[in-house]
């Protein structure tokens, strides 16, 4: 299957966007009333000096539109000012239109007088005009990158709700469409998006009416702002990666729009491990830009909001309040390097051929189906990924709502309550015609409806379920310990396999089988059958009996745990084992190809000190950007080096 790779710009003209959300200094959101040329040159030199070279910028609203019909001059000539000093520094920005929230806070217009936002006619009218106004100024200056209509602009129009429940999908999109017009109407050209953070139902399974696939249709890239707070630092290393896989929705690209963190909250040491570790990670699912949050600390204005009430907001910077790079900083250039080396804009992700399915209950709202349904999907689906990564396979992200590609080796459908029946007839066909395909039995964390979802369970998988109408069978144990009775590809018999238990009443459960046709290939403590391996037509349905991705999931800390030693096994079963690989999974390798035929292997690490493993090459060596083979990689805490695979 197509992994997208998709850039901004024109095909013979690709772009890779390396850059930052800007405030001044002088100011923060207030910084167009005391704008300091020489300050905003300074501090445009220091991110230039640093690798980049984009900046996404903001008109805060009440600021520059102070009447309903008129802009303030002085502001948008400073903002003229503004870009002359990018071009002068040939950088370019990103501006962005609509500014009532920000960091903590919401702002109005002096005019708005509680009008909606969505649904006001007139007021929407205004805000096309003040769009549009504001375009027609700036459209011709060669600075302008892009445009951005807002910021983050689900929090401003129901900060309680973050929208969910409460704004309306159909306003919502009718409203991009009236300002994307807009722009385009101000004689705007360059790339438009909406900039709400890509927090809709699709990625979230909650509806807060910024649906991504109504946003699809209508921008030129989608841009999620991540700010994950975890239980597990592999989660948290790839839980954006998985975002933006998810987001290979419509063909567009994914900028990573915000991302970062406060040095109020981790040490900087840490600090620059979380920034390595988000952006290549991202660039190997798929994102081709990064704006991190932000270019600088506010310690000077611990007086004015929002900071004197979020005071944590002042030390997001790259660069401190007194001019010193932070260790972020410095990850960014090496990035931005890295991103130079290898010549990013012209390279693209392998075709996969292991397909994850996400189930279409993350974003689809069936009938008489509870909350938790959805969200659980993704949490299970990012543990999937995880295991996955370890495993170092060539994985593409298959949203059922899509269809089931029908050109991979093997299918991974990890704790899933539920599919539709049409796609379970599909996996089984692609199993018959000669692909593997993996379950996982879950039977949800509520009660309605408890149970696995899946028609003619028996038949699928070569199986006589024993469980019982309306109960569950309990996981007494404190950990789960399947041993293996059969080889599977490169997982012999007799290795044992632990796994994290946990889960609700309802959800810390497995699946009684008794074999009818199926080989068991792992038993529990008990005897009782855990992995089974059933023949269908030219290929094999797997079932595990324990929801080990949700297991792991729902566990702090669970990470590596050993699915990804099963997925590894599948993919050799399935004739889709990694062309590069380590026989640790804290040491993670992903392969990039470019237009000439060079091939470049990531390989990143998720070991929190050094870290030495030998690489299994399927073909051809691995060698350094100078030529030298390498044979063994060794690794700093959460390191990462970009390898190129040469033929043999």
């Amino acid at each position: 299957m197509k992994r997208q790779s998709a850039k901004i710009g024109l095909p013979d003209d690709p772009q890779i966007w390396i850059g930052v959300n800007y405030w001044s200094r002088t100011g923060g959101p207030l910084m167009w009333r005391s704008y300091d040329p020489e300050v905003v040159g300074a501090e445009l030199r220091a991110m230039r000096d640093h690798g980049m070279s984009v900046t996404r910028s903001f008109f805060y609203w009440p600021d520059f539109m102070p009447t309903p019909d008129t802009l303030d001059e002085e502001l948008v000539a400073r903002f003229g000012d503004f870009l002359d000093q990018h071009l002068a520094l040939g950088m370019s920005s990103i501006p962005t239109f609509i500014v009532g929230h920000m960091s903590g806070q919401n702002w109005d217009p002096a005019w708005r007088q509680g009008r909606d936002l969505f649904g006001d006619v007139w007021f929407v009218s205004r805000q096309a005009w003040y769009v549009r106004e504001l375009t027609a100024r700036f459209k011709d200056h060669p600075a302008v990158a892009g445009w951005l209509l807002t910021n983050e602009i689900p929090i401003y129009g129901d900060w309680r709700s973050r929208g969910i429940g409460t704004l309306k999908p159909e306003q919502v999109s009718a409203w991009a469409q009236i300002l994307i017009d807009a722009v385009r109407a101000g004689g705007g050209t360059q790339p438009v998006s909406v900039g709400d953070g890509a927090w809709g139902v699709e990625i979230t399974g909650n509806d807060n009416g910024f649906r991504v696939r109504e946003m699809a249709g209508l921008v030129d890239f989608l841009g999620p702002h991540v700010y994950r707070m975890e239980t597990d630092p592999v989660r948290q290393h790839l839980g954006a990666a998985f975002i933006c896989e998810l987001l290979d929705i419509d063909g567009k690209p994914v900028i990573m729009e915000e991302f970062g963190l406060t040095s109020d909250y981790t040490s900087e040491a840490n600090a620059a491990h979380y920034y390595r570790q988000i952006m290549h990670n991202t660039l190997l699912a798929g994102a081709t830009g990064w704006l991190a949050w932000n270019n600088t600390d506010y310690d000077d204005l611990y007086q004015a909001e929002p900071y004197s009430h979020h005071p944590f907001e002042m030390h997001f910077g790259l660069i401190d309040s007194a001019g010193r790079p932070k260790a972020q900083a410095l990850e960014v250039r090496d990035f931005a390097a890295t991103v130079e080396r290898v010549d990013l804009a012209h390279c693209t992700r392998p075709d996969a051929s292991i397909a994850l399915v996400v189930s279409s209950f993350l974003e689809s709202r069936y009938p008489f189906t509870q909350p938790e349904d959805a969200s659980v999907v993704f949490d299970v689906g990012r543990q999937a990924y995880v295991a996955a990564r370890e495993a170092d396979l060539t994985l593409g992200v298959a949203r059922e709502k899509d269809g089931i590609p029908d050109d991979c080796d093997l299918y991974l459908v990890p704790s899933a309550k539920q599919l539709t029946a049409p796609t379970w007839r599909t996996l089984l066909d692609r199993a018959r015609d000669g692909a593997t395909v993996y379950a996982s039995f879950f039977v949800g964390e509520h009660t309605a409806q408890r149970g696995p979802w899946w028609p003619n369970l028996d038949e699928m998988f070569g199986v006589r379920k024993q469980s019982r109408y309306g109960l569950v069978e309990p996981i007494t144990d404190a950990e789960l310990r399947l041993t293996m009775t059969a080889d599977l590809g490169n997982l012999p018999a007799g290795t044992e396999l632990v796994f994290p238990v946990a889960g609700t009443v309802n959800s810390r459960s497995f699946l009684p089988v008794e074999p009818a046709g199926a080989e068991v290939l792992a038993r529990d403590v008990h005897g009782r059958p855990a992995l089974l391996r059933h023949t269908v037509g030219r290929g094999t349905m797997v079932l595990a009996t324990y929801p080990i991705e949700y297991m792991a999931a729902i566990t702090p800390g669970a990470n590596p745990e050993p699915t990804w030693r099963l997925y590894q096994a599948l993919a050799h079963v399935a004739g889709a084992a990694p062309a590069v690989s380590f026989d640790t999974p804290q040491m993670n390798a992903s392969l990039m190809r470019h237009d000439d035929g060079r091939v470049f292997v990531w390989c990143v690490s998720q070991s929190d000190t050094e870290l030495a493993a030998v690489p299994a090459v399927m073909a051809g060596t691995l060698r350094t950007a100078a030529g030298d083979e390498v044979t063994k990689v060794v690794l700093p805490a959460y390191g990462v080096a970009v390898l190129e695979l040469h033929d043999a």
